[in-house]
């Protein structure tokens, strides 16, 4: 579906002896295909499209930050994260000259860019210089894929299942014990077995494993001895007859760049030091005493549902807490908290060269926008001449007389009710849709607190 399109005209004036002038046209639109906006520009020499799929975007407002011309802006982002479904960033694209900065610098990959024509090559753009690598000392085991809250891993495992390599003996006797202080719930043995069953559970930022058990139905079990041998730490123990060799363990884990946000829960559930990341940002996060008790976790979560590393949690002891090693610093919490809960700072931007090129000096200061939050704007004044608008007529307006009795009255009435509306008891059962039991308790707050200002 296109929205909207728009066509400018630059003109160029060469030797006189030369060509009078080259015209180049230049035409701008608008697709939208489900949660993906797509601004295109084409000239005759190149074309550009430029794809923000607003579902991935967080709200962090880092292209708004580095956008040299001010094309885009950042959305109501506490309503967004609390579930108004909006796109959190909006574009000009009259303004858009498609530089590729947003696309370039987003920590969760909602822009994509693409150029065809006579354009410079992709290395003379610098982007983020971050990367999680999987090293040599990586099994494969199954606990990285099942712990990433992106989805953005994949473990291809080459190993056969049990009972293609050795089928199941129903006259087998033997014993099987599993020591849990051993295990480190890898899932290899269940990938093979199906004697083996693999207790999921939901991940936390204090406890990213996302098996809570392993346990095993002996009624599967032949007592074969091969799953002790597969068995990376040993903990399993049996006592039967070896069929056959057991296999290898191969196979590959495979990063989906687009997903992944160098969050680091990999890293931290691998039991063997295999995963390497370098993040986009080095920084800090603050969580500021004196609004965390204004924090009211259950009834908002906003930052939960932005924050791309899911590094926030609710503890026993107060109203929220983070994980910081998960922390990218992109700083969409701090966007959509209503409360000024944190701050974000950033100290660093690991990026790749800036190259020597006429507009390197506005990728610099992008960067540097991102640590200092101070953005240079280049002079366009000269570019575009605009006509002066005539001032446009106002009619009178007549504003409504204000009986101050009456507005003295219904500000009493909200300052009373403001308690009742603001208690979490009230507001689950109004969440549950008990209007009666919530009308109750409203008028009982509100008859109390009126009784008590009144003393």
């Amino acid at each position: 579906m296109q929205n909207t399109q728009a066509e400018d005209k630059n003109t160029m004036n060469e030797h006189e002896d030369g060509p009078e002038e080259e015209t180049i046209t230049v035409t701008k639109d608008i697709d939208i295909q489900g949660s993906h906006f797509i601004y295109k520009q084409s000239t005759e020499k190149s074309r550009k499209e430029l794809d923000y799929d607003y579902k991935r975007c967080t709200g962090c407002g880092l292209c708004v930050k580095i956008c040299p011309t001010e094309a885009l802006e950042l959305g109501p982002m506490h309503e967004i994260a609390t579930g108004m479904d909006a796109p959190p960033v909006t574009m000009d694209i009259e303004k858009c000259t498609f530089c590729g900065m947003c696309a370039k610098f987003c920590p969760a990959n909602a822009f994509k860019i693409e150029i065809k024509g006579e354009v410079p090559s992709e290395e003379f753009y610098p982007g983020f210089d971050s990367y999680v690598k999987i090293n040599d000392k990586c099994l494969p085991c199954l606990l990285c894929e099942s712990a990433c809250p992106e989805d953005a891993i994949e473990v291809e495992l080459n190993i056969p299942k049990k009972e293609d390599i050795a089928p199941f003996d129903e006259n087998a006797m033997g014993e099987i014990e599993l020591d849990t202080e051993k295990c480190n719930l890898c899932g290899l043995c269940a990938r093979f077995c199906d004697a083996f069953i693999m207790l999921e559970k939901e991940p936390t930022p204090i406890d990213p494993s996302p098996f809570e058990q392993l346990m095993i139905d002996e009624d599967e079990c032949d007592y074969c001895m091969l799953c002790q041998d597969l068995c990376p730490e040993d903990a399993i123990k049996v006592k039967g007859k070896r069929p056959c060799e057991p296999p290898a363990i191969e196979g590959e884990v495979h990063i989906d760049e687009d997903k992944c946000t160098r969050c680091g829960w990999c890293r931290e559930v691998c039991p063997y030091d295999a995963v390497e990341i370098k993040k986009p940002f080095e920084g800090e996060i603050i969580l500021k005493e004196n609004n965390i008790k204004r924090c009211d976790p259950h009834g908002c979560q906003a930052c939960f549902n932005v924050c791309p590393s899911h590094l926030w949690y609710v503890p026993e002891d107060k109203n929220i807490a983070i994980k910081e090693d998960y922390c990218i610093y992109c700083g969409a919490c701090e966007n959509a908290c209503p409360e000024n809960v944190m701050s974000v700072k950033r100290t660093k931007v690991h990026h790749t060269k800036i190259p020597d090129a006429p507009w390197a000096s506005q990728w610099r200061d992008a960067i540097e926008s991102m640590v200092t939050s101070k953005r240079k704007h280049p002079d366009t004044s000269h570019t575009l001449e605009v006509e002066n608008e005539p001032p446009k007529e106002h009619g009178e307006i007549e504003f409504p007389k204000i009986d101050e009795s009456l507005l003295k009255s219904v500000k009493e009435c909200i300052k009373s009710a403001k308690p009742a509306l603001k208690n979490i008891s009230i507001r689950r059962k109004w969440e549950r849709d008990l209007p009666e039991e919530t009308r109750k308790e409203v008028r009982k707050k509100y008859k109390n607190n009126k009784e008590s200002s009144s003393k």
